[in-house]
């Protein structure tokens, strides 16, 4: 039965293909190229990007980017959280109002608030994204703290454990599945934010190059930029931080049987 389903499947997400190839040709054959490039040619551009030391160049920047963005959103969404664990009188304050003016600001206001004041370079780009991405951090990590087993922890200091003890052996790993979810999060939403930051604010990446790209009117470069965008991004959560939330997930499951 289990292979029947996945056979079913498996024949649906080729049709599903073939009908957004087949609708594509058809309207690529009475669009204009500049408006709608055929796959062929999307093909051809996607190949000179991969082979063009210039576009490698912008792919590395923008990788950069949102590496750096990610481990600074994280870190401070992760102090923030356990500041106002441990510290409950900053709760009303980081909870209350900031990650709510966070999450209520628009990433697109950032990015040209960020052009302003660090005019157009890479400290814009990072600057713009780390903000977007900071309340997903901290939001989800307060939650994962919420969620801490207060016996254990009660335990613990019952048997004169440490406070570095407690948090290194029983805090930190029971975040493990709190932390892989957020960088999961955090991945998809980066290259959403880092697109139109580099588009506003960056003088170098992907954004940056389908700025160009839309000054010549060069849609295959366009199509190209956003399809090896979709792919990486699909293939890095499918292969990679799924597997890993999963497995977290599945290990803290067990032990909360157990328990």
């Amino acid at each position: 039965m289990r292979a029947d389903s996945t056979q079913v499947k498996a024949a649906v997400a080729a049709l599903f293909l073939a009908l957004v190839v087949g609708g594509w040709y058809a309207a690529s054959a009475r669009l204009p190229p500049y408006m709608m490039p055929p796959p062929d040619a999307v093909l051809r551009a996607a190949t000179r990007f991969f082979t063009s030391a210039r576009e490698i160049g912008h792919l590395q920047a923008t990788l950069f980017n949102v590496g750096v963005a990610i481990a600074i959103a994280f870190v401070l969404g992760s102090a923030l959280a356990l500041l106002c664990h441990y510290a409950r009188f900053a709760g009303p304050t980081i909870h209350g109002r900031f990650s709510p003016f966070l999450n209520a600001f628009p990433g697109i206001g950032w990015t040209l608030l960020a052009a302003i004041w660090f005019g157009v370079s890479t400290v814009s780009v990072v600057f713009s994204i780390t903000v977007v991405l900071l309340p997903f951090a901290l939001i989800n990590l307060r939650e994962g703290l919420s969620a801490l087993d207060g016996e254990i922890d009660e335990m613990a200091r019952s048997f004169g454990r440490s406070f570095i003890r407690q948090f290194l052996f029983i805090v930190v790993p029971a975040l493990f599945p709190f932390a892989i979810a957020t960088l999961r999060i955090m991945f998809g939403v980066a290259w959403k934010v880092t697109l139109t930051a580099e588009l506003f604010g960056g003088g170098e990446g992907l954004g940056y190059l389908i700025n160009l790209a839309r000054q010549e009117y060069d849609t295959e470069v366009i199509f190209a930029v956003v399809f090896t965008i979709v792919v990486a991004v699909y293939l890095a959560d499918r292969f990679i931080f799924a597997p890993l939330e999963f497995a977290t997930s599945r290990h803290f499951g067990r032990q909360g049987k157990r328990r």
